[in-house]
């Protein structure tokens, strides 16, 4: 009875507190449903990602100060057609703006009466070591070949170029205004290339010519096989297995990125700096420069090339290209190659000093190239050997055709015809200006300008091109240090 009585109470007290709003509690307030946040992917680095035709290291060169120049009475060699005998040629904003019998000069133009000299385009080697081997030659800049493996595709010869190469002025004295610095040939292939303006600079993104797009250098024969003698390859059948497994390491890499840069989801495929530059081989962006000697190795290099959908540019060296000549006509491939080299190895002993000339009547796109510092300061007597000796041989070849070899033909070895290479409205004004016609022993640059900027003047000692290097030692007052 009493537990009841008290179960009683308390319910009517509880009935009491709920009837009175004076004693409500605080209410607490209703819970807030916290949302949920997606996970955000950080975006990746460009150092993390494989893009196609990708640059880190762009190009920083800008035109140095130019004013419009006429040059009048001389006879031009545009590397487009023929011979204008006492023709005029107009320089302004740093393109050629005017070519031919007579152009309008602009009011605050510089007129310069040629004379009846000769004006070329500037002069392109393809096949260059300045800056990976400058002078003074020693162990400390020999830096052209990273021979530690047969393939270093990873490597750009533009981080080993010294821009105080004193090289460089001399090859400018001589004409040469571009130039492709290609590793050496140790290896089978030994990574990027790099064209450059030979113009002062304080770092070789300075010299880098815009947009020139990166070669690949490969090697066949027998360097490869002498550097790697005792680690392999060790043979020409080596040699070729070499090329084919890089190639198939660099195609499943490109489909594994092209697939990931289509569709990026999950974790990216891990960079390889070795495949990457394969890789955009075969994409089409890299343009391969194969250095090769005997047309047998040349036809075999063809032949990978094809198996791996790849397209070769110019074979360099090629002393035996006038055996194979109709060939590279064939596939649209050019022949980067010596006027007179020949029998100085086994794999040269067929070289003969008619090979440019040969090569040329047969329809390949033929250049003349130095792979030497002193030639590349002399690439216009360079074609002019290789046009006697075509000559000699009974060939019949013009002038105009020998410049091409130097000019025009070099830049589309290079991608850069659209831009340099022959005296054309519209394009850079990289001209030359000879005392006599250029396929003379005689004749010497007189004025040299890279887009339009006048950067050697043979007149003027004072405002010529000096290195840091050859400024000398300048005392100080604490002495030597």
């Amino acid at each position: 009875m009493f537990r009841h009585t008290q179960l009683f109470l308390a319910f009517a007290a509880t009935g009491c507190a709920v009837a009175s709003t004076a004693t409500l509690p605080t209410p607490h307030p209703a819970p807030v449903a916290t949302p949920v946040t997606a996970t955000v992917r950080p975006a990746l680095g460009a150092g993390a990602t494989s893009r196609p035709n990708a640059d880190p290291f762009l190009s920083t060169y800008a035109p140095f100060a130019s004013r419009a120049t006429v040059i009048r009475n001389v006879n031009i060699y545009t590397g487009a057609g023929p011979l204008i005998r006492n023709g005029s040629i107009l320089l302004e904003d740093g393109k050629i703006a005017a070519v031919g019998a007579a152009v309008t000069a602009p009011a605050n133009a510089v007129i310069i009466d040629g004379e009846g000299k000769y004006v070329t385009p500037g002069l392109i080697d393809t096949h260059s070591h300045l800056g990976v081997y400058p002078a003074p030659s020693t162990a400390a800049h020999n830096d052209g070949n990273e021979a530690t493996a047969p393939v270093t595709a990873h490597v750009w010869a533009e981080h080993s170029v010294w821009p105080q190469d004193p090289q460089f002025p001399r090859d400018l004295a001589g004409g040469t205004t571009t130039i492709q610095v290609l590793p050496g040939s140790a290896n089978l292939i030994g990574g990027r290339s790099v064209v450059l303006k030979v113009v002062p600079s304080r770092s070789v993104q300075g010299m880098k010519f815009p947009g020139a797009p990166y070669g690949l250098k490969m090697a066949c024969g027998e360097n490869p096989k002498r550097v790697y003698a005792s680690r392999g390859p060790a043979t020409r059948m080596a040699n070729v297995a070499g090329y084919r497994a890089a190639w198939i390491g660099a195609e499943s890499y490109r489909r594994r990125w092209d697939a990931w840069l289509a569709k990026p989801e999950g974790d990216a495929p891990t960079r390889d700096l070795n495949n990457e530059t394969l890789a955009d081989v075969l994409r089409g962006n890299i343009l391969v420069h194969n250095h090769c000697y005997q047309a047998d190795e040349i036809m075999q290099m063809i032949d990978i090339a094809k198996e791996f959908g790849y397209q070769i540019r110019s074979f360099h060296h090629g002393v035996e290209t006038y055996k194979i000549a109709d060939v590279l006509a064939r596939e649209g491939i050019s022949a980067s190659i010596w006027s007179d080299w020949g029998g100085f190895k086994m794999e040269a002993l067929d070289g003969i000093k008619a090979n440019v000339g040969l090569t040329h009547v047969a329809g390949a796109r033929t250049i003349v190239h130095s792979d030497d510092a002193s030639y590349s300061q002399r690439l216009n007597q360079e074609a002019a050997k290789s046009l006697a000796a075509a000559r000699l041989a009974g060939l019949s070849i013009s002038d105009e055709d020998a410049v091409r070899w130097i000019t025009i033909n070099a830049a589309w070895a290079l991608g850069i015809d659209r831009q340099t290479g022959s005296l054309e409205v519209g394009k850079n004004a990289d001209v030359v200006l000879w005392s006599a016609n250029p396929l003379s022993v005689y004749a010497r640059t007189e004025k040299v300008w890279i887009d339009g900027a006048m950067l050697f003047d043979r007149a003027d000692a004072a405002q010529r091109w000096r290195t840091d290097f050859e400024l000398g030692y300048v005392p100080n007052d604490g002495g030597r240090r």
